[in-house]
């Protein structure tokens, strides 16, 4: 037996050399140290030993069990390291922190919108991005031979069906499907085949608002945006009404705002003029309450409608739209 403890020595020092990856170890481990491998096999038959016999190779073959084992748990601890797709953790070392991420400018600029109307007990409709020319043009008193239309154009996908150019699509179809009162703001995102400069791109964002009851007047209309206007600018911020034409309301007006930069004194962001353009409003056309069925003289209402990107760009100081969709990381963790 002593000899056979001698070759499964050298046997096992061959096979554990040869090992590539800890499947092959594993193969060694159970042809050596399973329960019918080479070392058990010799322990079992350590009874049938003379007395005088068995305490030497008892202890001989307990040595070799020893050997067999620390070397296979050295070769493991190699083999695991070095095994292609694994990597050491060393369990000591202080952790890595991940890098936490945030809301990029424009979510966080359209949920204070949102947050803002909705405690003013606006409703928060959305539609599908994917139009006809009924809610994008036609709807809204824009016939197919009205200049006003070159204004809004946008992409055609086939036929009539289109990219909307604006949420107003979205005014239409809530009128479509309910009785006023109606008080909702309309966020999403729009398309029109304009040429990406620092102040224009092809995509962007925009939140438009619709009143619609018995009696609601342009009084109504200039103190709800005067007020979202102070909450998003500020207290000290002012508004200005410049009369202006859009088909779909009848008043319209340009609302400006006193200039966030130099507060009205004029400077190069406001072409030393003391105001900025924010939005466009006016109270709903009657061609448009035709179109979605409600009784004329019945209703009176207002709508509205501003860029994000705009609002981002004037309440964080950006002068380029792109970098919105750069996704430079450098720019966005700045917010």
């Amino acid at each position: 037996m002593e000899e056979e403890i001698k070759n499964i020595k050298l046997s096992f020092d061959k096979d554990l050399k040869n090992t590539k990856d800890v499947e092959s170890l594993e193969g060694v481990r159970i042809r050596y140290l399973g329960r019918k491998g080479l070392v058990s096999g010799l322990l079992g038959r350590l009874s049938s030993l003379d007395e005088k016999t068995r305490p030497r190779i008892g202890k001989e073959l307990n040595l070799l069990k020893t050997y067999v084992q620390n070397e296979f748990q050295n070769r493991k601890k190699i083999l695991s390291v070095s095994e292609p797709g694994r990597e050491r953790v060393d369990v000591t070392m202080p952790g890595i922190l991940p890098q936490l991420g945030h809301l990029h400018p424009i979510t966080k600029t359209l949920s204070e919108i949102n947050e803002i109307f909705v405690s003013l007990g606006f409703t928060v409709a959305e539609g599908p991005e994917i139009e006809t020319e009924f809610y994008n043009f036609e709807a809204l008193n824009i016939p197919l031979e009205h200049p006003s239309r070159d204004a809004f154009d946008t992409f055609y996908i086939k036929g009539n069906v289109l990219l909307r150019s604006h949420t107003s699509t979205v005014q239409i179809r809530v009128m479509e499907k309910t009785q006023p009162p109606i008080q909702s703001i309309m966020p999403g995102r729009v398309y029109r085949p304009d040429a990406v400069d620092a102040s224009h791109s092809f995509m962007f964002h925009q939140v438009e608002g619709l009143m619609v009851d018995k009696l609601i007047r342009f009084s109504d209309l200039k103190g709800t945006l005067d007020l979202f206007i102070k909450r998003i600018f500020g207290e000290k911020t002012k508004t200005r009404f410049r009369p202006s034409f859009f088909p779909f309301t009848e008043p319209s007006a340009e609302v400006d705002i006193s200039c966030i930069i130099c507060q009205g004194r004029g400077c190069r962001v406001c072409s030393h003029g003391g105001w900025l353009e924010i939005l466009g409003a006016g109270m709903v056309n009657p061609r448009v309450f035709e179109a979605v069925g409600y009784s004329p003289g019945k209703f009176t209402g207002f709508a509205f409608g501003m860029g994000v990107e705009r609002i981002a760009m004037l309440k964080y100081g950006i002068d380029d739209i792109r970098l919105f969709f750069d996704n430079d990381i450098r720019f966005l963790k700045q917010f």
